[in-house]
């Protein structure tokens, strides 16, 4: 009778034990796979904007790793090397002309926002009181500086030989009858040296950094401009589901309403 009682314990262990380890086995099986995606940024808005997005992700079995670049060479140079996956601070005019000038492909995926470009200074409120050989910082980059240089065409401040053409440069200016002395310099640059001139032209994500806000704005970019902010990835890798969820996340009515309320009209949603 003792045999038989603790052959019956013995058999209810082994399928106890049985059960826990198949229960244990199903739940590995249903576990969300966690898988990786490297994207660089610039501080701001891009890193803060990816910042909000991480814990979305992490449901979605993505870790999002944000690697912050204050320059608009490495985070493309970190595509072509494959140490990124996606990135996230240029506009498609500065990607076409940066793949062009460095020999490989990159692809849009996904359109996140405007930032408008904009002149301070801590001198005057208006362009009409730069005086006559007056000094006025451009960023150096080609896609950003004709950017610069239409908007200041289009406000009538100078004329360019076609302004239209997006790499228009300081040479295509054929009316400055002030005199003007453009001076240009690399985009992450010119804010702080911005008492140092009579104007500059600053990129939006700069100016943020540097707590500018269009209401310290003499001049503001029309808002048809064509230069988005985009989540760039290298020429094939356009379907990575990876970055396929990025983009979902990214225009999501959760980042709309962050950005409308952090950025007040500084950076504006393009989704």
């Amino acid at each position: 009778m003792k045999k038989l009682l603790l052959g019956i314990l013995t058999l209810g262990l082994v399928f106890s034990c049985g059960g826990k380890k198949e229960e244990a086995t199903k739940k590995a099986d249903t576990a969300v796979k966690v898988e990786t995606l490297t994207v660089g940024a610039s501080p701001v808005p891009h890193a803060e904007l990816l910042e909000q997005v991480k814990e979305d992700l992490k449901k979605e079995g993505i870790d999002l790793k944000i690697v912050v670049f204050n320059d608009y060479v490495q985070p493309n140079m970190g595509l072509k090397d494959k140490s990124l996956d996606a990135n996230f601070f240029q506009h498609v005019p500065y990607m076409n002309d940066f793949g062009k000038k460095n020999g490989f492909e990159m692809s849009a995926v996904g359109n996140i926002h405007i930032e408008p470009m904009a002149v301070y200074s801590k001198k005057i409120k208006s362009l009409n009181e730069l005086k006559e050989g007056a000094e006025v910082l451009l960023p150096n980059d080609p896609t950003n500086l004709g950017r610069g240089l239409i908007m200041l065409d289009k406000a009538g401040f100078i004329k360019l030989k076609d302004n239209t053409k997006l790499d228009s440069t300081v040479e295509d200016i054929v009316e400055n009858t002030k005199k003007i002395k453009f001076t240009t310099l690399a985009a992450d640059q010119i804010a702080p040296r911005l008492n140092e001139v009579d104007a500059a032209i600053i990129n939006a994500n700069y100016a943020i950094d540097s707590k500018l806000t269009l209401a310290d704005a003499i001049l503001v970019e029309s808002k048809d401009s064509p230069y988005v902010n985009i989540i760039t990835v290298l020429k094939g890798n356009e379907a990575d589901p990876r970055v396929a969820k990025l983009v979902k996340a990214l225009q999501s009515e959760k980042i709309k309403k962050f950005i409308e309320d952090k950025y007040k009209g500084s950076v504006i949603p393009a989704f």
